[in-house]
């Protein structure tokens, strides 16, 4: 699968419907945010991170609503779960030559969100804050 500089799917899911891997992932990660709330708009800049394919941006959302992972009231979402990343088991860094996915910035060190369904990253430090929540 082709993907675009925010680590996000630009191929549009098979004609089954969308790939099962990035909704999971993209549902983990929402369980994971520290926001108390959300526009729906910064909503979807946190799901970038995984795709960027409306579908299953959509896919994503829905999926998230479904569990009870967020609650939606118009344009702002809350997310419920309260499981925050630990920053020293699931947020590692790794020093190396990489590009932050959120902003396309260089990095010499990379810092990752590992999930059950897989990982993301590599993002920058300020990049990774903004993602999980840990700064808006």
């Amino acid at each position: 699968m082709a993907r675009d500089r925010r680590g996000g799917d630009r191929t549009p899911p098979d004609e089954g419907g969308t790939d099962d891997h990035p909704v999971e992932l993209g549902v983990q990660l929402l369980e994971r945010l520290e926001h108390a709330e959300l526009s729906l708009a910064e909503l979807v800049d946190r799901i970038e991170t995984v795709t960027t394919h409306p579908a299953t941006t959509r896919a994503i959302i829905e999926e998230a609503e479904k569990r009870g992972v967020i609650e939606r009231e118009g344009d702002a979402v809350k997310p419920t779960s309260g499981r925050f990343l630990a920053f020293e088991s699931e947020v590692v860094e790794r020093s190396g030559d990489y590009e932050c996915e959120r902003c396309g910035k260089s990095l010499s060190v990379g810092h990752f969100i590992r999930l059950e369904a897989g990982e993301l990253g590599p993002f920058g430090s300020s990049c990774i804050q903004k993602v999980t929540g840990r700064r808006d």
